[in-house]
């Protein structure tokens, strides 16, 4: 019973809680606000089984993130496992109104957090971007890595499963030997790694907050493609982005590169005409 479970996350996270109520959270977790007597909280549940170490990856992403930049990033409470359910406890944030320089003070935190360098390609554990796992094996090399890491095993699940034929096989190996020169050489960023328009909010002080990563140190284009796939930021984002890191010419002509990896990411879980869109960029490359 939900409310035996929430009562027992509760105390394992040290809070106290008075109610609850199921809020909107994604598309695979069960997501609740927990009402306590001074501040509120938010709790994602899933399958201990079917998604092992989610969250605790997911916990390790927002903390890195909340390290390593300005940026807002909810504060992670605690995570474990009970009854076969791992659960994510997180603080609350409350959803406010943008401020005519939220998204420029956006795009400055997140240029600031990628202009700090790190020392390779992938991230210290495989984690997971949406319910697929994400491959995160360390590389020197970004072209190495991003086809050997997001592009090739999500091709391979395509192929396996019937959905891709053996001509796309080979556009697609064509396609990772075109892309090798194709990115500028630059230092490994912190990414929050799926950057899209449904994981960030403004809150009550005018300031974007992220959250639901998909956190590796990879090019810094990955995270500004991601920011366009679906709709795109305002310009003043990108305005301020370009002040403080100013993106290598090309960058916007390199977008289809970029987004291949979330389409492939949609192409397997949801099918339809995200395999047509991955289709056509590695074909059209």
């Amino acid at each position: 019973m939900i409310q035996n479970l929430v009562q027992a996350i509760a105390k394992a996270g040290g809070i106290n809680v008075s109610g609850y109520e199921p809020v909107r959270g994604g598309d695979i977790n069960e997501c609740y606000c927990l009402y306590g007597a001074f501040t509120n909280y938010f709790l994602k549940l899933n399958d201990a089984n079917r998604f092992p170490g989610m969250f605790e990856m997911e916990a390790h992403g927002l903390e890195a993130l909340r390290n390593n930049s300005s940026l807002v990033v909810p504060g992670v409470i605690k995570q474990g496992i009970l009854h076969d359910k791992q659960w994510l406890l997180l603080q609350w944030m409350e959803k406010g109104t943008p401020k005519k320089n939220s998204m420029e003070n956006f795009g400055i935190a997140l240029a600031n957090m990628h202009k700090q360098p790190k020392s390779y390609f992938g991230w210290h554990k495989n984690n997971y971007m949406g319910s697929l796992q994400q491959i995160n094996t360390q590389h020197n090399s970004w072209n190495d890595f991003y086809a050997q890491c997001r592009i090739m095993p999500l091709v391979t699940i395509l192929f396996d499963t019937g959905v891709f034929k053996k001509p796309d096989l080979n556009n697609t190996a064509a396609f990772i030997k075109k892309i090798a020169g194709m990115f500028p050489q630059e230092a490994p960023a912190q990414l929050h790694g799926d950057l899209w328009g449904g994981n960030y909010m403004i809150n009550t002080d005018g300031n974007a907050v992220i959250f639901d990563p998909a956190v590796y140190y990879g090019h810094r284009e990955m995270d500004l493609g991601m920011t366009k796939l679906f709709g795109g930021f305002s310009q003043p984002f990108y305005d301020a982005y370009q002040e403080i890191y100013p993106l290598e010419k090309g960058w916007q002509r390199r977008l289809p590169v970029t987004q291949l990896y979330p389409l492939l990411v949609h192409a397997v879980l949801f099918g339809g005409h995200y395999v047509t869109n991955v289709k056509d960029i590695i074909r059209k490359l």
